[in-house]
């Protein structure tokens, strides 16, 4: 059920972005009076699921879901229709109308992606607002570190001041801010000490890889909020409520720290020393075969820190929108940078359809959707503006060479050249859906 929700999720934001990706060429075209033959949502080879006419423009649903199209007149894409450029130009055909024109129409796709991300945003913020856990707050008890984190030198209970000198703000931008920034230091309090971390080579590329949200998290008291169905626990009498300081008179306070020492003790009966009000109380209990006490944990941020939270009228949304829109462009341009960066060989971590499946919840979410589908709008935007043919970034490109030469390109090299652009994106195609398999066989 989990994956037909995430499914689901995924063929819903894909379909949106399709739809408004092409409408941007098709109102651009239509603005320009330029005819538009085909308008479809996913693609349709050998056949479509319904189609139908409206005017000169035939609207259908595709049955392979890859994306979408729209088929301009006269001119050469991924329909490759030969027969209709061997024929004299047409005053409503793409090719018949001045660059400029041609390049606003190629543009639109990309535009309207922006244009949704803002919009978006700007509903999130209105309807939403925004919240977050400061860096400042989640050094109240400091971190916790996991393996890979503990392998750069942070440890727990550290409390992280800067990545490479500077602040951040968001505590769960930490690592992404190391990643998109490719940090050399990380600056902490370890103890009332101040210490200059240099992370070890290799290290971002590593991050990269981990893709765990558990690199770095906070340390949290031990509260009880609820008990497992099978609870020796709940038996020997602790309540919901209680605060857990420790085993066997080994104060330790923290969530994570208590966890983990109780995991020594499977099968034996253990002292578990709680705060209950304003007595202090040793209870035992014995520990299960599997090194737990079905105990669970109070881990709501909310109940031991002070959020930053921010509500926004209509107005307000609109440039903070703006900023988070720009800022996105930003951070996924820095992303697509580290693809090409032989220290950091992100392209090992580049997935398909299932790694951007993943990325969905497992029940719906309309925040996270709506978050989401922000996020690959944006993240569509910048990718079809790369200079490959077949993208409209290689429209782009050959347009920008027209106009600055003002020759035009050959139809048989434009022909060639979507040829190639097609092989090419098959071929990215293949290599991150491989990657995406190659990671559930391992």
């Amino acid at each position: 059920m989990e994956i037909l929700i995430k499914v689901l999720q995924l063929l819903l934001s894909l379909s949106i972005l399709v739809i408004v990706h092409e409408f941007g060429h098709y109102l651009a075209a239509r603005i320009f009076r330029t005819r538009v033959e085909k308008f479809y949502l996913f693609f349709n080879p050998w056949f479509s699921i319904f189609k139908f006419r409206v005017g000169e423009t035939e609207y259908g649903l595709g049955w392979l879901p890859l994306g979408g199209y729209v088929k301009i007149s006269g001119m050469i894409d991924e329909s490759m229709d030969k027969e209709q450029m061997s024929q004299p130009p047409q005053p409503w055909e793409f090719r018949s109308k001045p660059a400029w024109q041609r390049l606003i129409i190629m543009l639109g796709g990309v535009t309207m992606n922006v244009i949704l991300a803002f919009v978006i945003y700007i509903g999130m913020l209105s309807v939403y607002g925004e919240q977050y856990l400061p860096t400042s707050e989640a050094n109240k008890y400091g971190i916790v570190a996991d393996s890979l984190a503990r392998d750069f030198g942070l440890r727990n209970g550290d409390k992280i001041i800067s990545v490479d000198g500077k602040s951040v703000e968001e505590f769960h931008r930490i690592p992404l801010v190391m990643i998109l920034e490719e940090a050399k230091t990380v600056q902490v309090n370890r103890n009332g000490q101040l210490l200059n971390l240099n992370l070890p080579e290799g290290a971002i590329g590593k991050l990269v890889k981990h893709q765990s949200p558990y690199f770095l998290s906070v340390r949290i008291p031990f509260v009880v909020q609820s008990f497992a169905e099978q609870s020796p626990a709940r038996d020997a009498g602790l309540l919901v409520g209680d605060t857990i300081l420790g085993v066997n008179g080994n104060l330790l306070i923290f969530f994570p720290d208590i966890r983990e020492d109780i995991q020594k003790y499977k099968g034996q009966q253990v002292a578990i020393n709680i705060k209950r009000g304003t007595d202090s109380l040793d209870i035992p209990v014995t520990v299960s075969n599997e090194g737990y006490i079905g105990v669970m944990a109070n881990q709501k941020m909310d109940a031991f820190f002070e959020l930053n939270e921010k509500s926004f009228s209509f107005i307000e949304a609109i440039p903070a929108g703006m900023v988070k829109t720009i800022d996105g462009i930003g951070g996924y341009l820095k992303q697509l940078r580290l693809i090409f960066s032989p220290e950091v060989k992100a392209y090992e971590s580049v997935g398909g359809f299932i790694t951007i499946g993943s990325i969905f919840p497992s029940e719906w979410h309309w925040e996270s959707f709506w978050r989401l589908t922000a996020f690959l709008s944006i993240m569509l935007a910048v990718l079809n503006l790369l200079p490959i043919p077949a993208l409209d970034g290689g429209h782009v490109m050959f347009l920008g060479y027209e106009i600055i030469t003002r020759r035009k390109p050959g139809d048989k090299f434009m022909e060639y050249a979507q040829i190639a652009g097609m092989v090419l994106l098959f071929g990215l195609l293949i290599f991150a859906n491989g990657n995406d398999i190659v990671k559930l066989f391992r």
